[in-house]
């Protein structure tokens, strides 16, 4: 009986952590202004693309490349609907365009496997940048959209609500026999088909799930920008900062995504605002490090040192 309340305790602890970070983070703007409310906001963006990233990608082990596809989806969605749409409709839209998208992407990429999978999803992301510079150069005659501004405090708030929607969303997948199907295509998808999975509508279903929080976040973070273009919009970096952040993290865990991408996008800025010209120099060697001395993550190197100190406490008893 002893035993089973520990183990209650234990896993109640880190649920009462959660709720009370989220509380103060849902506050936040009631007693603080100016550059926390606009440097969240980019935190919690990247935290979305890792998570949705990883809400895919970590199961399976189908390394996509195509979050900026998708984010940049979004983006335009905003600045094509903003002006005559209410704010919590066109962001929906975006991540609705993006859902639907990423439905036709794969069900028809995602019989590819392995660096053929990376490489078209990739190709995604520059295909529809360029297919939209075209349309805009060549039918409308203008390159790049104005966004609607929207003040930082409701940025924010929306930011906050599609990170919380897309958590919440990661762990019951996880937590579900979707989530077992999931797993056990990373593990063996030829035996997964055997067992009886529809491992086409599994992948399909899930990738689109994934999309929808990235196109969403998307739209909300257009309207920070107020000013996009194609190459803007569908700016490749986003893709690898949510591969990179994720995997730094740790993306065989659910809250890997969200330390990688705390930390990174916290150190991006750090080094953007005080070393402008040798950041990228900096972050690369960085990240080669973490990769490479860091093979589970952030959250792997925290488990190891909690155990040798859990250890060390039960050597000392």
């Amino acid at each position: 009986m002893d035993i089973v309340k520990f183990i209650s305790r234990r896993s109640l602890v880190p649920r009462l952590i959660i709720l009370i970070l989220l509380i103060l983070l849902a506050t936040i703007p009631l007693y603080t202004k100016g550059y926390t409310i606009i440097l969240l906001p980019s935190i919690f963006m990247y935290i979305i693309l890792a998570v949705s990233w990883t809400l895919f990608s970590g199961p399976t082990g189908y390394i996509s490349l195509a979050p900026a596809a998708f984010f940049g989806v979004g983006m335009y969605t905003a600045a094509i609907l903003g002006e005559t749409l209410p704010l919590p409709v066109f962001i929906f839209a975006g991540g609705l365009i993006s859902f639907i998208v990423a439905l036709l992407v794969g069900a028809l990429t995602l019989r590819l496997r392995g660096i053929y999978f990376a490489v078209f999803t990739f190709g995604l992301v520059m295909f529809i940048a360029y297919v939209l510079l075209f349309w805009e150069l060549h039918v409308t005659g203008t390159r790049g959209r104005f966004v609607i501004v929207v003040d930082h405090t409701t940025i924010y708030y929306v930011m906050f609500g599609i990170l919380v929607i897309s958590l919440l969303t990661a762990y019951l997948i996880r937590r579900s026999k979707f989530g077992l199907a999931l797993q056990s295509i990373g593990e063996n998808e030829e035996a997964a088909a055997h067992m009886g999975v529809n491992v086409t509508m599994v992948k399909v279903t899930t990738f689109a799930i994934s999309s929808f929080f990235m196109g969403a976040a998307g739209a909300i973070w257009a309207t920070k920008l107020t000013y996009i273009d194609p190459f803007i919009a569908f700016d490749p970096f986003f893709s690898f900062m949510a591969v990179v952040m994720a995997l730094v993290g740790g993306g065989g865990h659910l809250f890997g995504p969200v330390i990688g991408a705390t930390f990174l996008a916290y150190l991006e800025e750090l080094l953007v605002t005080r070393f402008a010209e040798l950041y990228k120099l900096i972050f690369g060697i960085i990240l080669v490090v973490a990769i490479l001395y860091l093979p589970n993550g952030l959250v792997g190197l925290i488990q190891k040192l909690w155990r040798r100190s859990s250890g060390g406490q039960h050597a000392d008893t």
